[in-house]
């Protein structure tokens, strides 16, 4: 009994000490990591995305709160006016969630761009939503009420062949970023007529 009683105290410890050690490394590369993947996915994207911006949109960013969960927005001006916000949703694709940038100029009210940041869908097919600009191109100039659908579903967005999931995906993780910058659009206009 005195042995098993001994065990568990050990064990306990150990239990104990390594839960601290991975809680303290959690806090000492969450910054890291965060920075790597601003630098290294988003950045990319961005700048694919805001071609002719006046500024660094990775640079004029701020955190907005939609609910339970924080938005990093990023703000492209042009011609010194900060006209366009982006941020990032995701919906489930075919092999997990694609992540979807979707970029909206707040003057006109429309998309600007998208651009799949990160999926987990199979190469050469799904995988395609992030490598081919002219399914990209689709979304361009989309106002916030048209509706986002592949052709199928009653929608003008043509499917890529062979990844009709992925590309439900997409419209979908679009859809819900115009949704969010409905309810989100009082905020977000405060926060850009600070930037002027």
């Amino acid at each position: 009994m005195k042995e098993m009683i001994k065990m568990v105290v050990v064990l306990t410890i150990l239990s104990c000490f390594s839960g601290g050690l991975l809680a303290k490394l959690n806090v000492i590369t969450k910054e890291p990591i965060a920075q790597q993947i601003l630098e290294l996915v988003t950045a990319p994207v961005l700048r694919t995305m805001f071609g002719g911006a006046s500024n660094d949109p990775t640079a004029d960013r701020f955190t907005i709160t939609d609910g339970a969960q924080e938005r990093d927005v990023f703000v492209a001006a042009y011609d010194g006016e900060p006209t366009t916000v982006a941020f990032e949703t995701s919906a489930k694709g075919y092999g997990g969630d694609v992540g979807l940038m979707v970029a909206i100029d707040v003057n006109e009210e429309k998309l600007m761009a998208v651009s799949v940041t990160t999926h987990t869908e199979t190469p050469g097919l799904g995988g395609e939503a992030k490598d081919n600009p002219s399914f990209a191109a689709q979304f361009a100039g989309l106002g916030l009420t048209d509706p986002i659908q592949v052709t199928d579903d009653g929608g003008g967005i043509n499917a890529m062949s062979g990844a009709t999931i992925t590309s439900r995906a997409v419209c979908t993780a679009a859809t819900e970023a115009l949704d969010v910058y409905k309810n989100l659009k009082p905020q977000l206009s405060e926060k850009l007529e600070g930037m002027k």
